[in-house]
């Protein structure tokens, strides 16, 4: 009887640790792929005769962790980019890579949506409207932003769909916090961009685009804020030449419309040299029917020589932000080191 009790026993014992390992097993740490990139940047610039330029020499240094690997069938990643110092998280996104399905990333600064497409005309170095007072807002569009969204990115028959989505302002929380909702704003916003190349159309050389979004607005009278961008590239050789078009609506009573143009063209002059240059008109519809242009251009040029990379822009502004006879010009030359 005893004895039968112990062989009770010690095979209830060999199920439990049978069943305790599988349950380890199956939540024992999978295996992941980690790279570390940086680059540091040194940077003059040049402001205006009406503003002080004071030191114009500064600097940037990014460190970039990313790691990649297998989760029950999925390809799970995440990148955390850190900017100037260790203690700040320039940008963070985890994805989760489907397969057929698409891949789903929770974003927090790396670009999303509509964000991603919001200037595609072609530049060596930085885009036209780069280091100039208050453009960084005007005619560019983007309604959920590329923090603290949800972001979706699949291809549907040579189309690639890049969508965003979020609740409240778009800020970077850290877990366990909430944001509140955005600045005279409701609680969240969406947008999407669509891309393709000219294969599809049988054009080789052939980049195109579209995009849309929409951000709620809270208040009496207020509607959604509406954000829309096109935009064509042609490369021949070494030549590209890129066009857009966008136009952001206010759902503010009384606020004022953005009409973007703008073009571009870069050309290449070998595998290490390349220029550029710009245009970019922006139609500020005030709500009383005056119109005002920002009329805005750039030059820009690029060497590389391997990790090394030498860059300047030259960008100027009239009727900045749609202020007749504010003006703006800004010169930078940067000297970037991967490793």
């Amino acid at each position: 009887m005893n004895n039968n009790k112990r062989i009770n026993m010690n095979n209830l014992k060999k199920i439990g640790l049978t069943a305790l390992a599988g349950s380890l097993a199956s939540i024992s740490a999978h295996a992941a792929e980690m790279t570390v990139s940086g680059a540091t940047v040194l940077t003059y610039t040049d402001e205006d005769a009406s503003e002080v330029t004071g030191n114009p020499y500064g600097m940037k240094t990014n460190i970039g962790f990313t790691a990649s690997g297998e989760v029950n069938g999925y390809t799970v990643s995440y990148m955390q980019t850190s900017a100037d110092q260790f203690a700040g998280m320039s940008s963070a996104r985890l994805s989760v890579d489907m397969g057929d399905m698409g891949t789903v990333a929770f974003d927090q600064g790396s670009g999303s949506g509509l964000g991603t497409i919001d200037d595609k005309t072609p530049t060596a170095a930085e885009e036209i409207w780069d280091g100039l007072d208050g453009l960084t807002a005007g005619g560019l569009v983007g309604t959920a932003g590329a923090s603290g969204v949800w972001n979706y990115v699949n291809t549907f028959n040579g189309v690639t769909l890049n969508a965003a989505a979020r609740k409240g302002s778009g800020t970077k929380n850290a877990d366990g916090a909430s944001s509140g909702a955005a600045a005279n704003a409701g609680q969240g916003a969406w947008d999407f961009a669509l891309t393709t190349d000219g294969s599809m159309l049988g054009v080789d050389g052939l980049a195109i685009g579209a995009g849309y979004g929409e951000a709620s607005r809270d208040g009496a009278g207020a509607t959604d804020d509406d954000h829309w961008t096109v935009f064509a590239n042609y490369s021949a050789g070494p030549v590209t030449f890129g066009a857009q078009m966008s136009e952001i609506s206010s759902g503010l009573s009384g606020a004022t419309a953005e009409e973007t143009e703008a073009w571009g063209i870069a050309f290449n002059i070998n595998d290490n040299l390349s220029v550029s240059y710009g245009e970019r008109d922006v139609d500020f519809d005030a709500a009383g029917g005056t119109t005002t242009t920002e009329k805005g251009e750039g030059v820009a040029v690029a060497y590389t020589m391997g990790s090394i990379k030498i860059a300047g822009n030259i960008n100027e502004v009239s009727d900045n932000g749609g202020t007749v006879g504010s003006n703006d010009e800004m010169t930078e030359i940067a000297v970037s080191f991967a490793f």
